[in-house]
C-alpha cells in the first residue's frame, strides 16, 4: 500500500477542521495549500477511494464518503 504524500495529508487535515464562517474553508484552501476549490475537492474527493486515506483517518473518509453518496442519491 503506497503512503499519503504531504499534500495529501495535508487536505485530510483541512478537511477535518470545523469551519466556523462562510468561506473560511475556502480561503484556507488558497493560502495554506495553494490550491483553487475546485482542484482541492478534486483531490479530495480522490482520497475518498483510497485504502491509505481510510487507513488514516476512517471516521473521517467513512463520514465523506456518506456524504458523497447521499448527495448521489439525491441526483
Amino acid at each position: 500500500m503506497a503512503e499519503l504524500s504531504e499534500r495529501e495529508l495535508a487536505v485530510l487535515a483541512l478537511e477535518a477542521r470545523q469551519w466556523r464562517t462562510a468561506g473560511a474553508k475556502e480561503r484556507a484552501v488558497r493560502e495554506e495549500l495553494d490550491l483553487s476549490a475546485t482542484r482541492y475537492y478534486q483531490l479530495l474527493n480522490g482520497l475518498l477511494d483510497r485504502q491509505e486515506a481510510l487507513a488514516h483517518d476512517p471516521v473521517l473518509i467513512n463520514r465523506l464518503r456518506r456524504i458523497r453518496e447521499a448527495k448521489r442519491a439525491e441526483r
